[in-house]
């Protein structure tokens, strides 16, 4: 579980360190403004785009193999980037990270999937597991502060090394492959189909911000990624050996988690994007402040996913940890919507990121074991990476679309108040009021989240493929 852990805070902490860390690479590298999102971007891109390929790779030639194989790579491409001596370099290390832990994440997942069979220690294993994968992304906007402040931007890339390094001294040990490797054939027409229709959208929503969402080239890439996955689809339902078997997104159950973790994740990043600048330029903290100010989402996270969670699923079921869950996490940004210019962090922004971290916390644990629970050993790689898959998508979606929906806002704001005889809106209260309309639509997402989980995911325990337990039913 140790080694397991390792590999996933690392993957999802990198979707996130560098953010803190960009202007000052900016700054070192003589990177343009217009070429600084490459640093994002060539990440989200390759992990997004190969992850369903990963997945597969795992399953036909091993799941502890790809997982080495993924940490060796991702570690370095890691130190490629730290010692960058320009933009080109950065971006180039970047990607090759992200092609990496799209291999390494699914190996990783199906590994606690077929190694934690019995209930108990399979829902303390995905309990730590989902409260990295919620908490992470906090983590990593923490230590990136942190790295940034007291050492060089350079070290939100070479922190990587040693947490590497330490993942691959224990796997040889302690990891075992139990289901081995099926062998095989890859669905190369698949591959291609899923990977370019996978970038097209990753990279489309990526340059709807910049560009707008009317523009020419954005609908190309937005459209382009929809039809090829069409014809992704399309082919799976014909391929000898496809590269994602659908009856693993047929099910209702799965299918119905894998909706809820994409609701969950569109609604968890507007907190990210939205409080940094809150935090930052209305109330004017510094980047370690600013860090620090997410301890308390984390921690939500963990306690929630690690402690509460596992003791409470196999008395409820998923679908009752799931739904309340949201509904926690809605009533936390609900709260952030009344924030103001003038608000101070303990008594409005402190209670909102407990309920958050709480509610996601009890949302993510589950919504990992139902999504990975009987599916057949010969495709846990890519049912994880499926899962992988719909959380960057919804990252992706969630932050373009609330930051078009906030900046929105903020504009009709400030030109509504430019005739107001006592001076107008100051460009404070204008963006204050943009974050609390997209927190009112992070709300509405998180209790559709709820819905979904409640109408789909059946009220009893998930068991793994394979297991002898019997399935229990909440209350007995």
């Amino acid at each position: 579980m140790a080694v397991i852990a390792l590999a996933q805070l690392m993957v999802i902490l990198d979707g996130t360190i560098v953010n803190i860390a960009l202007p000052s690479a900016q700054d070192a590298l003589g990177m343009s403004d217009a070429g600084r999102q490459w640093v994002i971007t060539s990440y989200t891109l390759a992990f997004g785009g190969l992850l369903l390929l990963g997945g597969r790779i795992a399953d036909i030639v091993g799941r502890k193999r790809t997982f080495v194989i993924g940490l060796a790579g991702f570690a370095a491409a890691s130190a490629l980037g730290g010692a960058a001596t320009g933009p080109g370099m950065l971006f180039a290390a970047r990607a090759l990270q992200g092609a990496f832990a799209a291999v390494l994440a699914p190996s990783a997942l199906s590994l606690l999937t077929t190694t934690f069979t019995e209930p108990k220690e399979r829902a303390r294993a995905f309990g730590v597991y989902g409260a990295l994968a919620g908490g992470g992304s906090a983590v990593g906007l923490i230590v990136g502060g942190l790295l940034t402040e007291y050492l060089n931007w350079r070290w939100s890339l070479y922190v990587n090394v040693p947490i590497a390094l330490a993942a691959l001294l224990g796997a040889p040990a302690f990891l075992r492959d139990r289901s081995g490797r099926r062998g095989g054939h890859l669905d190369v027409p698949g591959a291609l189909l899923a990977c370019g229709g996978l970038v097209a959208l990753v990279y489309g929503l990526s340059e709807a911000e910049p560009r707008g969402w009317t523009s020419p080239s954005v609908l190309t890439l937005l459209v382009t990624g929809g039809l090829l996955l069409a014809a992704f689809v399309w082919w799976q339902s014909r391929a000898a050996n496809p590269m994602l078997p659908l009856h693993i997104v047929k099910d209702r159950v799965r299918a119905g988690s894998l909706a809820t973790m994409a609701l969950a994740t569109i609604g968890m990043f507007g907190v990210f994007l939205f409080l940094t600048y809150y935090l930052q330029v209305v109330l004017g903290y510094p980047p370690v402040r600013t860090g620090l100010a997410f301890v308390p989402i984390s921690a939500g996270i963990a306690v929630a996913a690690a402690q509460i969670a596992p003791r409470l699923l196999p008395r409820t079921g998923p679908r009752i940890l799931m739904s309340s869950g949201m509904v926690l996490a809605a009533a936390g940004m609900v709260l952030l919507s009344r924030l103001t210019v003038q608000a101070s962090y303990v008594p409005h922004v402190l209670p909102a990121l407990l309920l958050l971290g709480l509610g996601m916390g009890l949302t993510f644990m589950p919504v990992y074991a139902t999504a990975t629970a009987g599916v057949p050993a010969q495709d846990t790689g890519v049912a994880s990476a499926a899962l992988n898959t719909v959380q960057q998508m919804g990252a992706s979606l969630g932050t373009v679309l609330l930051n078009t929906i906030a900046t929105g806002a903020t504009s009709r704001y400030i030109h509504s108040h430019a005739d107001d005889p006592a001076g107008g809106a100051s460009l404070d209260e204008g963006m204050v009021h943009g974050f609390s309309v997209a927190y009112w639509c992070s709300a509405g997402v998180l209790l559709l989240a709820a819905v979904v989980a409640a109408v789909t995911v059946r009220p009893r325990t998930p068991q793994p493929a394979g297991s002898d337990a019997p399935a229990r039913r909440a209350g007995t």
